[in-house]
């Protein structure tokens, strides 16, 4: 299996049009994700959007994805022979436009997505009852996909679970776990168990880990390969730190783009099928991926 190049969410940032999406495409990525991590109904109304203005964002950020998807395409008509074009990759592939679901913790935007902390009046209803109309809006909204990203504990993987099935949803979906210290996802839950939550989902077609730091990647493989037959996807951040109480990250703790890279063959090697970068990371991220995975595919047809 050639792997994908996911691209980056946005984690957050307001997008006013679709160039974001296209530097990645230009970069390689075969999936675009959407950026609707942080966007969710509540938020919206809590800022003022009526209830139907609130939903018509949500499905304008599948819109603006599908829309990049389009003008890329029509690039590719006009590019190179070779698909490279000044650096860019012009290249006709299938792409995959993701719709993101970010957790309960995202929504709250006080770093509880990366502790996975909610406190004990968050239960599993509540968080079905907190991200259903949002799942149903993305769902129906032409995404090929429903990424769950950056779970961070196991209830809120088995609300992703039953919602999927409760509501009878389409599209296939992902589910990508957080972890701090290469073993856990980051609540202290058991990798193993929330990876069992979704290898048992009927609806999930992949597996994995995003915004995690690097250095953990290939023990947080190993484990997930020991509960799921389906496809595992990683797409770590740079490796920097994130300061949840000045709600920034902290400069000079991650790892150059070289670095990131020199991991990527090794992580297909053990197992990874789709591979990406989250937080931090940039289109020359992935355009250095897409130029190291090719190297890999040759490699192993000389075999």
């Amino acid at each position: 299996m050639s792997p994908y190049f996911p691209s980056p969410r946005p984690c957050g940032t307001p997008l006013s049009s679709y160039s974001v999406h296209l530097d990645y495409l230009e970069a390689g990525a075969d999936i675009i994700i959407t950026a609707s991590y942080q966007a969710t109904i509540q938020g919206f109304e809590a800022k003022g959007f009526s209830r139907g203005d609130s939903e018509a964002l949500l499905r304008k950020s599948v819109e603006i994805a599908c829309e990049a998807r389009d003008v890329y395409y029509g690039r590719c008509k006009e590019g190179s022979p070779d698909g490279i074009d000044d650096g860019r990759v012009l290249k006709h592939r299938p792409i995959l436009v993701a719709a993101s679901v970010g957790s309960y913790g995202a929504y709250l935007a006080d770093g509880s997505e990366y502790s996975g902390n909610y406190g004990d009046a968050i239960t599993l209803e509540t968080l079905k009852d907190f991200h259903r109309r949002r799942v149903q809006i993305l769902a129906e909204s032409g995404a090929d996909l429903i990424a769950f990203e950056t779970v961070p504990n196991k209830v809120e993987a088995q609300a992703y679970a039953e919602l999927l099935e409760e509501e009878d949803i389409k599209i296939p979906a992902w589910f990508s776990f957080n972890s701090k210290d290469g073993i856990n996802v980051v609540s202290g839950d058991s990798l193993l168990e929330c990876a069992s939550i979704a290898e048992s989902c009927k609806n999930a077609v992949a597996v994995g880990i995003n915004c995690t730091p690097p250095r953990f990647i290939h023990g947080l493989i190993l484990s997930i390969k020991k509960v799921t037959t389906k496809p595992i996807l990683i797409y770590p951040n740079s490796g920097e730190s994130y300061d949840g109480d000045r709600k920034e990250w902290v400069q000079n703790t991650g790892i150059s783009d070289q670095d990131f890279v020199s991991y990527v063959n090794k992580w297909c090697e053990i197992g990874a099928a789709l591979v990406g970068g989250c937080c931090r990371t940039t289109p020359h991220t992935i355009r250095a991926i897409y130029k190291t995975l090719p190297k890999r595919s040759a490699a192993l047809s000389s075999q």
